[in-house]
């Protein structure tokens, strides 16, 4: 007889959302799920959002004056808000992946630690452009 007989089969249970909620990942994967985010948020409102504004802010100064309007409302500016970050943490992150390619930094601790600068710097950017965009300056 064969040995495979008097093994257990293993078992492959289902999911809940719960069990997958208590996940928790690390520093690295999350900035890693964030890029992706970001991402797609770029491509998505690149040619929703991105290209209309620009278009209409070159065609004449009465159209620039209009859009001008439009940004000043203070819901606009929180998803310009959201744009600047999504551009700059693609940015940042998008340079750490760069570094990782060239095998730079793949051990465990710098690989967490280059995660923490990258959400570090694109969230002080973030900050800095924030307080520009909202008159803060």
């Amino acid at each position: 007889m064969s040995d495979s007989a008097s093994k257990p089969r293993p078992q492959f249970r289902n999911l809940s959302i719960p069990q997958i909620m208590s996940y928790r990942l690390p520093l690295a994967g999350k900035t890693s799920i964030l890029h992706r985010i970001s991402g797609a948020l770029l491509f998505v409102c690149l040619p929703l959002v991105i290209l209309p504004l620009f278009a209409l802010s070159v065609t004449s100064p009465e159209s620039y004056a209009s859009i001008q309007s439009v940004v000043s409302n203070p819901l606009c500016k929180l998803v310009l808000l959201v744009l600047i970050w999504g551009y700059l943490h693609h940015f940042c992150a998008g340079i750490r992946y760069l570094i990782l390619d060239l095998h730079i930094g793949n051990d465990k601790h710098s690989a967490q630690k280059t995660a923490g600068v990258v959400l570090g710097v694109s969230l002080a950017l973030t900050l800095v452009f924030g307080l520009k965009l909202f008159g803060v300056w």
